[in-house]
């Protein structure tokens, strides 16, 4: 059927027809650009209308498993943006579930294809959406209006835009960074959103400074406040901690030398209790800061010295050799790889080269601050980093990348690898590695029936 046909058509159960009344308020919005007359939320369930209209539009996890593959094998990008704009309709559902759905929906597209002209002209429309979401939505609905957030501003990169999205959100996201009484997991996600959104955005000097203490006011909580006491027990609040404990870290490298000065002072003494902690996620979380505030310290001074250095190699050894045996093993082999590294860092002034391939292209991340920029925004944007680090300006003004690579048609093709080669691949791989370790058995095996 042509596509012009097609488009006349009613959508399976969508808004050519009897649509949901939450699409249809979107819709009486969007073109009057103002939300006076939406009705406010409520989580009562949707009529069967409402989820006909929503499941008529695309499955939200179908962006975050192909990707761009998607496109390029099943649509076109006109199929793409005709979806999100029955998301972006969704967004102000009456059912909580449906928005939440429709938020991840357009998070996991825009982690995984650049839509720039496609959002700029419908920034504010997002912008209300999140907006309304983090204040009236409860955990799982902030949660993804915070991370919806997070790769908008990836999306549109430094400028106007992103400074006016940062704007609206940024005191919403301070509240519940700050709230006591609100869900950890939504202040977690709050925290490093305000963290990333700040990075891109930001052009106020005392924005900047006002984020950084924000977030210094939640992880500094878990500094050890007793004399006496020698281990940190982690709390429901840890994950929250780390969190801010991160995003602050990514926002100290942008700040300016007297500011980086000044905040080493505060922190290079009390940091290091952090690696105490009972978490893992907490000491590697520490122990990677630390390193990156000594490759910061060393930056600005080339014989920096600091006064603990003894006590503070030593525990960085104890932790790259751990051995409790009341640890998981998993987590003692992650922690030990980790504070390998940690402690050349510290000690040698020394980083282990690591090398990040994304299409033709490849990336050396040879320092702590270019490894924790890529690691923070790698979170955020999960499958897509590769493909934002091909086409993404931003990014790549981020990591030096220079201006986007243009390929051909046809080069892309020839260097695509289809899903079943790569079943296959990974099938050939497994095999190899399970019949090496079947050798490697039957010779320690030898071994022993010999002695």
């Amino acid at each position: 059927m042509p596509k012009n046909k097609k488009r006349n058509t009613p959508h399976r159960g969508g808004s050519g027809g009897g649509g949901g009344s939450g699409a249809a308020a979107a819709t009486a919005a969007t073109a009057g650009g103002q939300h006076r007359n939406v009705q406010p939320f409520s989580d009562e369930d949707a009529s069967i209308e409402t989820m006909s209209h929503c499941s008529g539009y695309s499955d939200p996890s179908s962006f975050a498993e192909d990707g761009p593959e998607v496109l390029d094998e099943e649509g076109t990008q006109e199929d793409l943006e005709y979806k999100l704009k029955g998301l972006i309709d969704l967004t102000l559902d009456k059912s909580a579930k449906t928005r939440q759905a429709a938020l991840e929906g357009i998070k996991n597209a825009l982690a995984s294809k650049m839509l720039y002209e496609f959002i700029l002209e419908r920034r504010m429309t997002l912008t209300d959406s999140i907006e309304r979401c983090l204040k009236k939505g409860k955990s799982d609905e902030q949660r993804a209006a915070a991370a919806l957030a997070s790769v908008l501003c990836i999306q549109l990169g430094p400028g106007i835009e992103s400074e006016e999205i940062l704007k609206t959100l940024g005191p919403i996201l301070k509240k519940i960074i700050c709230d006591g009484t609100a869900n950890i997991q939504a202040r977690q996600t709050c925290a490093t959103c305000f963290g990333v959104c700040c990075f891109i955005a930001t052009d106020d000097i005392t924005e900047l400074y006002s984020t950084l203490e924000c977030l210094e006011n939640v992880f500094t909580k878990s500094y050890l406040k007793e004399k006496d006491t020698t281990v940190i027990c982690s709390t429901p609040h840890t994950v929250l901690h780390i969190s801010s404990l991160l995003a602050w870290t990514l926002l100290l490298t942008i700040c300016p030398i007297n500011e980086v000065k000044k905040k080493l002072e505060m922190h290079f003494h009390k940091l290091p209790s952090l690696l105490s902690c009972d978490d893992v996620n907490m000491r590697i979380a520490a122990g990677e800061s630390l390193a990156l505030l000594f490759e910061l310290a060393r930056g600005m001074e080339s014989d920096f010295y600091y006064e603990d250095m003894e006590s503070l190699t030593q525990m960085l050894r104890a932790l790259a050799t751990d051995g409790n045996k009341h640890r998981a093993k998993v987590d003692k082999r992650k922690q030990r790889s980790v504070f390998r590294d940690i402690l050349r860092a510290v000690e040698e002034r020394d980083f282990p080269t690591e090398t990040v391939k994304f299409g033709p292209e490849r990336m050396y991340i040879d320092c702590w601050v270019k490894k924790h920029t890529y690691d923070t925004f790698k979170e955020i944007l999960g499958s897509g980093m590769q493909y934002h680090l091909q086409s993404n300006e931003f990014l790549r003004n981020v990591f030096e990348l220079g201006p986007p690579v243009m390929l051909d048609a046809a080069t892309l093709k020839t260097m695509k690898i289809s899903r079943f080669e790569r079943h296959l691949y990974n099938s050939a791989a497994f095999k190899a590695r399970t019949k090496a370790r079947s050798k490697c058995r039957d010779k320690r095996a030898d071994v022993g029936e010999f002695f």
